[in-house]
């Protein structure tokens, strides 16, 4: 018999708070504190896990290794498996191209930044070491600077920040996510972080803009100053910074090579953007577009058509694509084990202090080991008075226990110094050994009194970090790789639209046609679907606006210039699917306008008619597609464009005609109004058509036209039964 299990299939309610406190509040604490945001030292655990054990694999110095091993290795610190940490390594590679200063010197691919398809290899197959400049890393992080605690399974220590010599948190980019907070962190050129960090350790109200110009990207690119932006992200942290892409002009092929392209992107990233607006109708100047990226670095090629500017060109692509970004920043650091948002003085401040108590724990650990250096070196120069009485105690002495008390009972020195005189090789009890040994005691004693001297004094501390930072800054320093622009080109890019003249048809069927006139003089008759006909035809221009209005009191939004020229022996487009109206939609009207002057004349079959300024038509935003164009109280007989008010010949089923002037209608605010009565209907009757009125059309005019409104209207005159008025 199976036992049961206590409480089993019990279902217990339990407080959402209590959920939160006991789940997932500890959760969020350990994605914030252990893994996403960036410490004092400018990593995280998992980049300074990675280090930390290169460091201890001696890859500092020696020869590279194959990057599986430095993988397999890493877990003893970080347990959450080897690709994970691999991709870590990869980003600190050289030849991944993310930092200014990688921190791991690699062979073989490690991908590109840059590419979001260019993978890097597998850890098999590549190799790294530790860079030169993670000496200043690790220099002292034998001497105590820093805590150690244990890692995962209490098998061997860990450092818990890394006493790094230069303010790494702004040299080298970081960015992170958290729960419910992000870090993002831009890079600086090293030599001017040093020269700030410098100037603040002089001057705690030094100005920051004036040391540290901008931002410094791995990628290169324009950085568009704006001083303003740039104090905000000093003070508080947070902003923005606009980058460019850079270019150069090919003029023997006519094309544009982008070499630099803001680190927010990706090489496909802006060609598949770029391939869209093409698509699209937006860019138009623009015949090809590849990636030739290789081993000289990144390069996109754009082919040119005739005559186009590249200049201008380029300035619309800033506009319109990816090749100009912001970088967000958003200095979120642990301190402390605490996230705290700080602008680059109180960022550089914390790490002031920490370097400050790295160099002060560096100090007294070498004051230690100088003074038990000392303390031993007096003991052996009192040997030096009389060795034959020290060789002769350890000669009469029965006992080996009893060796060290006669030693110090014999020389007046305590346990230490005995043990130490006793553990010297017999071939060093000579005069002169002692001699060079005790020689030391005078350096030893004026190291001590330096050593002292700079715990004593937070000047001379402060001058040391002065010095390391000028040698760092010296020695890794190079020149920028991000240039600023100053004098940014606002101007706004106007899409440059070919103006011509062009003739639009639009079919029963919801077919439209783009011609020009040379190609309707050349064509013959259009070519049709079974049973259409055409139902507009309009001389017009190639950059004005279309509105498509339908039988689901909806309008499709338009330009002349998104549709090909086309001949009349084709179809042309079919309206519904190009404009993605609903499923069994049909056009009804196609209104043109070049700047939506005018009005609209709505006629429904109850009689009514509704009067809409077509500016409520045009939106900020060229939303293309408008719900609610007219009202759906009544069955729409036609739409009339209209720029001044005119009269229109309106006739019913009832054979009965009106002429009404469309200045007797009010315009209304809404699109979807019902209008007002105009032609009153007898029952089973309803408005047929309406057309504008002209001259000519009947004998009478003023047979048909009234006084006051709503009217039935009159019956037709016998004059006026011919074909002419057949609507």
């Amino acid at each position: 018999m199976q036992g049961v299990i206590e409480g089993a299939g019990e279902v217990r309610l339990q407080p959402i708070t209590q959920t939160l406190e006991t789940n997932y509040m500890p959760y969020a604490m350990s994605v914030i504190v252990s893994r996403a945001l960036p410490e004092i030292d400018g990593f995280k655990p998992s980049h300074r896990k990675l280090l930390y054990t290169m460091y201890k694999m001696g890859l500092l110095t020696g020869a590279r290794t194959k990057s599986a091993n430095v993988v397999g290795a890493t877990m003893k610190l970080n347990p959450h498996g080897d690709s994970a940490i691999y991709e870590t390594m990869v980003r600190l590679a050289r030849g991944n191209e993310s930092l200014l200063h990688p921190y791991v010197d690699s062979k073989g691919n490690f991908g590109k930044a840059y590419s979001r398809d260019m993978m890097y290899a597998a850890s098999r197959y590549t190799e790294v070491k530790l860079d030169a400049i993670c000496k200043e890393l690790f220099g002292d992080i034998d001497k105590d600077t820093v805590d150690f605690v244990d890692n995962y399974d209490n098998t061997m220590k860990e450092p818990t920040l890394l006493p790094a010599a230069f303010p790494t948190v702004l040299v080298n980019a970081n960015t992170g996510i958290a729960v419910s907070m992000a870090s993002s962190i831009c890079p600086f050129n090293l030599q001017e972080v040093c020269e700030t960090t410098i100037a603040l350790l002089k001057n705690p109200e030094h100005e920051i803009a004036s040391t540290l110009k901008a931002p410094d990207f791995p990628g290169g690119g324009q950085i568009l100053y704006n001083r303003d932006q740039l104090d905000k992200i000093y003070s508080t942290g947070r902003g923005g910074i606009r980058v460019r892409g850079t270019y150069t002009y090919d003029a023997d092929n006519h094309c544009i090579d982008i070499t630099q392209i803001p680190p927010t992107t990706t090489i496909e990233a802006v060609i598949d953007k770029v391939v869209d607006l093409v698509k699209a109708g937006k860019m138009r100047e623009i015949a090809d577009i590849r990636d030739e990226t290789g081993l000289p670095g990144l390069k996109i090629t754009v082919d040119l058509k005739r005559g186009v500017d590249p200049d201008k060109l380029m300035r619309k692509l800033y506009q319109m694509t990816p090749l100009e970004d912001t970088f967000s920043c958003n200095f979120n650091v642990l301190i402390a084990g605490m996230p705290r948002v700080m602008g680059v003085r109180e960022l550089l401040s914390e790490w002031i202090a920490f370097r400050v108590e790295c160099i002060r724990r560096r100090t007294h650990y070498d004051l230690v080991k100088a003074q038990d250096k000392l303390h031993l070196l007096q003991g052996l120069q009192k040997i030096l008075l009389d060795i034959d009485k020290a060789i002769a105690i350890v000669r009469q002495t029965e006992e080996e226990s009893e060796v060290v008390p006669n030693l110090m009972i014999g020389f007046g020195i305590d346990q230490i110094q005995a043990e130490y005189v006793a553990e010297i090789k017999l071939r060093h009890l000579n005069r002169e050994y002692i001699l060079k040994r005790t020689a030391e005691i005078q350096e030893l004693e004026k190291k001590i009194q330096e050593l002292q001297a700079i715990l004593d004094s937070k000047k001379l501390v402060k001058r040391i970090i002065v010095d390391e930072l000028k040698q760092v800054s010296a020695q890794y320093g190079q020149p920028r790789k991000s240039a600023i622009v100053y004098d940014v080109d606002e101007e706004e890019i106007e899409e440059e639209i070919p103006d011509y003249a062009v003739h639009l048809f639009l079919t029963k069927e919801g077919y439209f046609k783009k011609v020009t006139p040379q190609s309707l003089r050349m064509s013959g008759d259009h070519k049709l679907k079974e049973g259409d006909e055409i139902a507009q035809a309009v001389e017009s221009t190639n950059n004005v606006s279309l509105l498509f209005f339908t039988d689901r009191c909806q309008v499709y939004k338009a330009h002349a210039f998104d549709f090909d020229d086309t001949k009349v022996s084709l179809l042309g487009d079919y309206i519904p699917a190009k404009m993605g109206m609903d499923e069994g939609e049909r056009v009804v009207k196609m209104v043109v306008t070049q700047d939506y002057s005018g009005f609209l004349l709505f006629f429904f079959e109850n009689g009514k008619a509704a009067k809409v300024e077509l500016n409520r038509y045009e939106t900020k935003q060229n939303r293309r597609k408008l719900v609610g164009a007219y009202s759906d109280k009544s069955v729409l007989v036609d739409i009339l464009h209209g720029l001044e008010d005119g009269e229109v010949l309106m006739k019913s089923t009832s054979s009965r005609m009106l002429l009404l002037h469309t200045g007797a209608l009010t315009p209304k605010a809404t699109r979807d109004t019902q209008g007002v009565q105009v032609m009153t209907q007898r029952k089973a009757h309803r408005l047929e058509s309406v057309r504008p009125f002209e001259e000519g059309m009947v004998h009478n005019a003023n047979r048909y036209r009234v006084k006051s409104l709503p009217a039935i209207g009159a019956l037709p005159a016998a004059e006026d039964l011919g074909e002419q008025l057949t609507l």
